[in-house]
């Protein structure tokens, strides 16, 4: 919390702890360009400083950000490339993945590329993230033979409200037990 002080702070002041408060946050969280601009935001609009207009505030916000883009602390090229591979690998949909990085503030041509290079990497990184959240949640070809198709639009629906679409889950749905497990062997 900022203390309040009957000193009038000049602009340098304010901008030094405008960047140790950015430093502490990049350091617990790893923020994207957006949410270190948001949180910033939100820490000095209810600071009380005579001589800093809040219109001002943001423009100060601005070259920190700046400041800290040139020292390489901020990167969104690398926040989108580090969240996608995390999310992969807990079998979140390439859907997911990019409209979670749009929530998170990173610019388009970021997510962009993060989206190309899975895909390079992977042509069917779809099908691979559905069977894992099959074995997740236990369902499709995870199933029981006798009640795979009682929960056939259950098991659609819950394919669907991951991000995968219906092509990629009918795919999945219509896998063998016997093929399934080869392919969690080889996950």
């Amino acid at each position: 919390m900022i203390p309040i002080k009957n000193k009038k702070k000049d602009l340098n002041a304010t901008v030094e702890e405008m960047r140790n408060f950015a430093f502490n946050y990049i350091e617990k969280f790893a923020p994207s360009k957006q949410q270190l601009k948001t949180y910033l935001l939100k820490k000095y609009m209810n600071y009380k400083a005579n001589d800093i207009k809040k219109g001002n505030i943001s423009n100060l916000i601005d070259i920190v950000l700046e400041d800290l883009e040139k020292s390489k602390f901020i990167n969104d090229k690398f926040y989108s490339e580090s969240k996608a591979k995390n999310l992969i690998q807990k079998g979140v949909s390439i859907n997911k993945i990019r409209n979670y990085l749009i929530s998170k503030g990173v610019g388009q041509k970021y997510i962009k590329n993060t989206i190309d290079k899975i895909k390079e990497q992977n042509d069917d990184q779809d099908f691979f993230s559905a069977i894992k959240i099959c074995k997740k949640k236990r369902i499709g070809p995870s199933r029981d033979e006798d009640n795979r198709e009682i929960f056939y639009k259950k098991d659609i629906g819950i394919l669907a409200r991951s991000g995968f679409d219906f092509e990629v889950s009918k795919r999945i749905m219509d896998l063998d037990k016997d093929e399934y497990l080869k392919i969690i062997n080889l996950l």
